[in-house]
């Protein structure tokens, strides 16, 4: 029966059997990487994820070796990949932006490939004179879900920099060497680790923890490594150029206050200079000149924010430049690091007002970045001593509405063709500003057919049209028109439909927390009026009866839903209002109740019939119940 129970369980595409890892730091902030890896094939999938070895690297401070890789063929016999096989080139991010061309991609073909065999390779990677040594710093977290036999991870340190160290207490260093345990190099120390499945399998933390498991690093603060950051960034002092200087007062020209003139500058740099889609500190934090940024057209997060602040500068204020961390706050946040950092934001302080800003968006009106970095907490590249962290405003610069109208037509033969328009302010309107922006308009209907689908209509999507993602001061707006050719069967005496509405996304109830930790509130989001009306012309001689319309209200949200039948036309209109971001736990109840009035409202249909005796075209293959599914997809 075990037997049985273990055949059963699924095999990973691939397995690991090693993963060694060898890191060297010298006291000049260059370091030497090593890793050998060997893995068995187990099916076609498997060959395929190693068809391909990618390693990114930056050619001016970055180098990648690969001195070996090997394959044993279960089939018998072994081959050696020849250099002919080992491709350097751009990253795709930069292929047509000159001034990128050092960040690149070195590859490995690797063609044959098949279950049993077993692949093993070294990838030897070098680090010298980068921008921000001799400071270094490192994080690592252990693979695990089994899908690593064995790893080893080594660590070689220089005694003579002041290293910072967390290790995770559940997965200790299981050797030292150097300058502990009684024996003393005057000039190293080392930690080794070594992990197996069945180490693993004994560990008490979750399989996915949230923190690496290893933290180093040489900054002492955030303070000091802030300070490293803007000589980086900026140099030794921010010098505008009078190209700068022209282009600003041209930009700005007619605008008294400082907001409409930080708006202006805003668009410019979002919407004029291209966004290089690098990940943060693939430059190594280093910035261009921002004549060069200007005269380019195009630049990274980092200096399109540079030419941003230089703009500013003269006529509005100097900007602030936010490293963003999605970590939340613990103990690690004790160790700065750069490696703690995933976005870049900036922050425009005209009093009153704080106005965060995200660049290299391209379609995000003033002031709106997405909402999973509102909250969030930013380092801000503030010269001198004291707290650098900001948390990220949550409010909009206005109020997040979306207008829904339906226009449908019900055919005697039972096809139901619908024209459905959007008026979006908030997070749905970037959504779908980036997501029209980004795809080319001969597949704005692939964006259409997902934005049905998520409302739970189904049908053929036509005619799709979309305002111009860049007119950021006026609400997004979007239309289509969809068409279902079966969607009721006229031969039955009566036909029930539910009402043309989008469905309502209504937050679930955050799931039971293990056991004695805390009951975390009831996350709403950000506040968002929705209000959607649809109306259905029926065929002649259609009768319809319509259900009634519910009314709940609570501090936290409001529902209101409107039904009417008459002279061969349905009408139907549902508006809820969010008015809290967040309910305490303890009000879980009285929310349970405000969700199944409102799921209770979406199941309710029209019933329709035609007059008896009168002709029907045959549609037997339609539903009983057709139209939208009641399922509630989440409220953004």
């Amino acid at each position: 029966m075990e037997k049985a129970k273990l055949a059963a369980e699924p095999e990973n595409p691939a397995q690991i059997e090693l993963l060694e890892t060898h890191i060297r730091f010298e006291t000049n902030g260059d370091s030497r990487k090593e890793v050998h890896t060997r893995v068995k094939i187990n099916n076609g999938l498997g060959a395929r994820q190693f068809a391909r070895l990618n390693f990114g690297y930056n050619r001016a401070f970055e180098s990648v070796e690969i001195p070996l890789v090997h394959i044993t063929y279960a089939s018998g016999g072994s081959a050696d990949i020849l250099p002919s096989a080992i491709s350097d080139q751009p990253n795709p991010a930069v292929v047509n932006v000159p001034a990128y061309q050092d960040v690149r991609i070195k590859s490995v073909r690797i063609l044959g490939l098949a279950p049993g065999d077993q692949l093993e390779y070294r990838v030897v990677t070098a680090v010298a004179n980068h921008p921000l040594a001799p400071d270094f710093w490192l994080e690592h977290s252990f693979v695990r879900a089994g899908i690593v036999t064995k790893e080893i991870f080594e660590l070689d340190l220089p005694v003579s920099s002041k290293v910072q160290l967390k290790i995770n207490p559940e997965t200790p260093a299981t050797s030292l060497f150097g300058d502990v345990g009684g024996i003393v190099f005057a000039t190293r120390k080392g930690y080794r680790w070594e992990r197996s499945s069945s180490t693993e399998k004994n560990d008490t933390k979750e399989s996915n923890p949230t923190e690496p498991d290893i933290v180093l690093t040489t900054y002492a603060s955030w303070e000091q490594l802030t300070a490293s950051h803007l000589a980086v960034f900026f140099g030794t002092a921010m010098v505008t150029p009078p190209e700068i200087e022209a282009k600003a007062a041209a930009l700005t020209q007619g605008l008294a206050s400082l907001e409409a003139k930080s708006a202006a500058l805003y668009d410019f740099v979002s919407q004029k200079i291209k966004t290089v889609d690098l990940p943060l500190g693939a430059t190594g934090f280093r910035t261009r000149d921002p004549v060069e940024i200007l005269s380019s057209g195009y630049g990274t997060p980092e200096d399109k924010f540079v030419l941003f602040a230089a703009l500013a500068s003269k006529v509005v204020t100097i900007p602030r430049c936010g490293f963003v961390s999605s970590r939340p706050n613990d103990e690690t946040m004790a160790f700065a690091r750069p490696t703690d950092f995933d976005q870049l934001v900036a922050l425009v302080e005209i009093s009153p007002s704080n106005i965060w800003l995200d660049l290299s968006l391209e379609v995000a009106p003033y002031g709106v970045i997405p909402s999973q970095l509102r909250g969030k907490r930013a380092l801000l590249m503030i010269p001198g001593e004291g707290d650098h962290w900001r948390k990220i405003g949550m409010d909009l610069p206005f109020a997040a509405r979306q207008n829904v109208k339906i226009d449908a037509s019900l055919g005697s033969d039972g096809s139901l063709t619908s024209k459905v328009h959007y008026v979006l302010r908030g997070d749905n309107e970037l959504l779908l500003r980036m997501a029209f922006h980004q795809t080319p308009k001969e597949k704005w209907k692939n964006v259409a057919q997902l934005l049905a689908f998520s409302d739970g209509f189904r049908g053929n999507i036509t005619n799709v049209e979309a305002s111009d993602p860049y007119a950021t001061k006026e609400p997004f707006t979007v239309g289509y028109e969809i068409s279902q050719p079966k969607f009721v069967d006229w031969t039955k005496k009566s036909v029930r439909i539910p009402a043309l509405l989008p469905q309502i996304g209504l937050p679930e109830l955050p799931a039971k927390p293990a056991a004695g930790a805390a009951i975390p509130p009831i996350e709403l989001g950000t506040p968002l009026e929705v209000e959607a009306h649809a109306v259905l012309h029926l065929p002649p001689g259609t009768t319809a009866r319509a259900p009634i319309g519910v009314s709940v209200s609570r501090d936290y949200a409001t529902f209101a839903s409107q039904y009417s039948a008459s002279a061969g036309t349905l009408t139907a209109t549902r508006h809820v209002n969010f008015l809290l971001r967040e309910l305490p736990a303890e009000r879980a109840a009285d929310y349970n109740s405000f969700r199944r009035a409102v799921q209770n409202d979406e199941a309710q249909d029209f019933t329709l019939e035609r007059p008896e005796g009168e002709p029907a075209k045959t549609n037997s293959a339609a539903p009983d119940h057709p139209g939208p599914p009641k399922s509630n997809p989440p409220k953004p």
